[in-house]
């Protein structure tokens, strides 16, 4: 079984992810969070929160609502510009949107000229020139003029709006604009109450406007578990700023996301950006941030150069004034916007993949055992800690509930007295916990208990009275925030 086969499986065992209405054989591309996973998935939104509106004192955060004014999508592009290039497989008789499937191409591609680069990096060793071979090897060269060859292809055929050498069909938003639409993205909520955000906080560019919120899409096919769902929650930021400064605003805003995603400490060589040859109608920039996922690269965010195309869109179909009048300049303009927008499923499954760990460990008696264990950044950790009775008599378990209760308001605890210690931190393990907390005898005569940490399993011997002051040192968010 693959790693990601593995996840999924895993996902599902230790209650992070179920399919949705699994008793009635599901529905396609549609999950539920279990108990540990809407956990971890309330931690990823706190430090998104936290990062991008407590630390900026000019971004503030806002909640729309989901169902909007139908016109809204009309200004929007949504209804006449936004379409989903579709390729129907005869054989199978599927619908795939073609995007999706370049997008692949693409990736095998890639690979291939990555397992050309490493086989020449074995054979000549430390002598490897790699610029100098990818400018000159014939199979690179070769596989270099496909990628090219099939994105100019993509491109142009976006441009004209002629799909036919692809074989698609065009599928759009909806053929009947009366209707009240769920959102296709969260961004139109904050774009139509700018103004009302801008009047009432008294805000001045450069300022910005966040939500967590869900959107919806008719994805063709169910792919790669929660990465395309129909239903999915996003992160969005939009930043407006004076016009003439958005390039210089979306160069920082691309350092700074990239930054808030490699703080995590997954590995730097695990993400990259990818700049668009083919931007979307409203930007004039646009760049993502791919993470290596098990199934290879994929954008996990996008920060995008949005221009005045919403705002100056939406002032001219509703017809009423929302440009910001500047006291420097003594003059009124439509803002340019630039957005960082990030999938909040697809970094929950970002954080999945890469804590996934499967270690080989030696037992006391000398034999190898194995664990697996979800390296996950302590503070994003769904139970941060749990507190056992070694055995289940002699008062420990009264004295294990009492410190479980007296630590439970400030940290999300479990409590457990079921099977060997052992099988315990195991289950412990899986689940990410990164402290498990163990009273025995000689708490009862000494007030101490055992620590013992997922990552290294070591254990140390501390007093009770201390136990607050060191887990709120290593479970606090706040010196992250400090790097960020």
């Amino acid at each position: 079984m693959d790693k990601f086969k593995k996840i999924i499986s895993h996902s599902k065992e230790y209650g992070f992810i179920f399919p949705s209405s699994e008793i009635y054989d599901g529905l396609s591309a549609v999950y539920d969070y279990g108990q540990n996973g809407v956990e971890l998935k309330n931690n990823i939104k706190y430090y998104w929160w936290k990062a991008m509106t407590q630390i900026n004192e000019n971004i503030v955060g806002i909640d729309s609502a989901i169902f909007m004014h139908p016109t809204i999508w009309k200004a929007s592009g949504h209804v006449g510009a936004f379409n989903d290039p579709l390729i129907d497989n005869k054989d199978s008789k599927k619908r795939y949107r073609a995007d999706v499937l370049i997008e692949e191409y693409l990736e095998k591609i890639g690979k291939k000229i990555d397992k050309e680069i490493n086989k020449a990096k074995k054979r000549y060793g430390d002598n490897f020139d790699k610029a100098e071979f990818l400018k000159t090897n014939k199979r690179i060269l070769g596989h270099q003029r496909k990628i090219d060859e099939l994105n100019e292809r993509f491109v142009k055929a976006f441009e004209i709006g002629d799909l036919k050498e692809f074989e698609t069909k065009l599928g759009s938003v909806s053929e009947d604009a009366n209707k009240i639409y769920l959102r296709p993205e969260t961004a139109q909520g904050i774009f139509v109450n700018y103004l009302n955000v801008q009047k009432t906080g008294r805000m001045k560019l450069p300022f910005g406007i966040s939500q967590i919120g869900k959107a919806f899409r008719n994805e063709i096919v169910a792919r790669q578990f929660i990465f395309r769902m129909r239903e999915f929650e996003q992160m969005e930021m939009q930043f407006f700023v004076k016009p003439g400064t958005e390039i210089e605003w979306f160069k920082k805003w691309k350092e700074k996301r990239m930054k808030w995603h490699k703080i995590l400490s997954f590995g730097e060589e695990k993400y990259r950006f990818h700049d668009h040859e083919k931007l979307a109608h409203y930007a004039n920039a646009a760049t993502d941030i791919e993470f290596e996922f098990p199934f290879g690269f994929r954008e996990v965010e996008g920060i995008h150069s949005r221009t005045d195309f919403d705002l100056s869109s939406h002032q001219k179909f509703s017809g009423k004034k929302i440009s910001y009048f500047d006291n420097e300049l003594q003059k009124s303009y439509i803002p340019y916007v630039v957005e960082t927008s990030i999938g909040l499923d697809r970094m929950f499954l970002l954080v999945l993949s890469a804590a996934y760990t499967e270690e080989e460990i030696k037992k006391e008696n000398g034999k190898l055992d194995k664990r697996v264990v979800l390296k996950i950044p302590f503070f994003l950790s769904p139970i941060k800690l749990a507190i056992f009775p070694l055995i289940k008599k002699d008062g420990m378990p009264e004295k294990a509930k009492k410190i479980f209760n007296d630590l439970k308001f400030d940290f999300n605890c479990q409590y457990d007295e079921k099977d060997s210690i052992g099988k315990r931190y195991r289950r412990q393990d899986a689940i990410g916990t990164p402290f498990c907390i163990t009273i025995d005898h000689e708490t009862l005569k000494s007030e101490t208990v055992t620590i013992r940490y997922r990552d290294s399993m070591k254990q140390e011997r501390i007093e009770i009275k201390n136990l607050f002051d060191i887990l709120y040192k290593k479970l606090s968010i706040n010196s992250l925030l400090k790097n960020l």
